[in-house]
């Protein structure tokens, strides 16, 4: 008895099914979601700030930090708005010209190490208070990293960075942050520049090989001269009469 025709294409969709998800699997070793986890994974750290009256640092959470690691390592930045109450402090802050610190922590930024991004202290940078309100927020934040991945330094400017004593508004300027990041790597200074060097040196070493004119010593060029020179001071010397010459006898 002959089976359905809709039977045998489901059969065969069914091996088709299996022959291509396990071509998939074993093309390069890994599926395809563990590709994409590994290229585009990231972790969160706190971006912390402080501003006290007192000048006292009491860091709390300003916003979040999204670090990818990879070849190429990038950094994104989540942040809230301040608060009423935080605009109104960091205004009493500023009219004392006291500080605006931020913190981060100290993370590895290598996918290999990130097992060993457990918190190791913190990095802390500081503006002061007045640059950040007159700025309306406007700040650039950098994290420097060294040849390994570690995050070594954090730095903040301002934009402009001066306290002219400008009036601010609460509720219009000191509402939302607006942060320009960046990510800074190490840069390998540049080397000797020992082959154009050695090029010149090889150059130098030509032109006296054609010219060994220019080889001779100072007494191999003026020999003569020199030669001249004594044989003048000889003659005089033994043509001029003896000091003091004997006296007349009668």
């Amino acid at each position: 008895m002959a089976r359905p025709l809709p039977f045998k294409i489901a059969a065969v969709s069914t091996v088709l099914f299996v022959v291509c998800t396990n071509f998939v699997f074993c093309n390069n070793g890994r599926r395809v979601g563990d590709v994409m986890e590994t290229e585009f994974s990231g972790f969160s750290v706190p971006l912390e700030h402080s501003f006290e009256v007192a000048d006292v640092a009491k860091f709390r959470v300003r916003g979040a930090l999204m670090l990818k690691a990879g070849r190429e390592p990038s950094v994104s930045l989540t942040q809230s708005q301040l608060s009423e109450e935080d605009r109104a402090k960091l205004k009493e802050v500023a009219a004392v010209d006291g500080l605006y610190r931020i913190r981060v922590p100290r993370v590895f930024l290598q996918a290999d190490r990130q097992t060993e991004r457990q918190m190791e202290g913190y990095l802390t940078a500081f503006v002061r208070a007045c640059a950040m309100v007159e700025s309306h927020l406007s700040d650039v934040i950098s994290l420097h990293t060294d040849v390994s991945g570690y995050v070594i330094g954090v730095s903040i400017v301002t934009l402009p960075g001066a306290c002219r004593g400008t009036e601010v508004e609460d509720e219009v300027d000191l509402e939302v942050f607006n942060t320009t990041l960046s990510l800074m790597a190490p840069v390998n200074a540049p080397g000797p520049e020992t082959a154009l060097f050695v090029e010149q040196m090889e150059i130098e070493t030509e032109k006296k090989g054609k010219n060994p004119q220019e080889q001779k010593s100072f007494f191999a060029k003026y020999w003569y001269l020199i030669l001249g020179g004594a044989i003048f001071l000889m003659v005089s010397n033994s043509a001029q009469p003896p000091a003091g010459g004997g006296r007349e006898q009668s």
